[in-house]
């Protein structure tokens, strides 16, 4: 009775995953690149890929915030236009419905960490060695 019950579950499990959708997902994108990518499996199945993103008209040289991930289709393929602290700015949803049809791009944020810290960690050091010659 018990492998009965296993295969049942099993069985139900697999067709669940099967019709996920897969998503690029980006909960923290600025300028137009993703700090943080990762895939993420849709848990309804009226879920839909999008990509956010949000800009700033009065600022023409700043792409704006961007976000990724799984959303219902309620607001998708819309514009909004809004302010914040009166400063104004629209937000555009895009979304598609086939794995990974919302693709990421890659930021240069881990080489972008390693150089603020290697001139952070220069600078403390010049000026420990600073004190230390007085």
């Amino acid at each position: 009775m018990a492998r009965i019950l296993f295969g049942i579950i099993a069985v139900v499990a697999s067709l669940m995953l099967a019709e996920s959708l897969t998503c690029n997902s980006c909960s923290v994108g600025l300028l137009g690149y993703c700090l943080n990518s990762a895939s993420v499996n849709c848990t309804n199945s009226t879920d839909v890929c999008f990509t956010g993103a949000a800009t700033f008209p009065s600022i023409s040289s700043f792409n704006g915030f961007n976000s990724q991930g799984c959303r219902e289709t309620s607001g998708c393929n819309a514009t909004a236009a809004s302010t914040l602290l009166g400063i104004a700015y629209s937000t555009q949803i895009d979304c598609c419905s086939t794995d990974g049809c919302n693709p990421v791009t890659l930021s240069g944020a881990p080489t972008t960490k390693l150089s603020l810290t290697a001139a952070v960690g220069a600078a403390v050091l010049a000026s420990v060695w600073g004190t230390m010659m007085y």
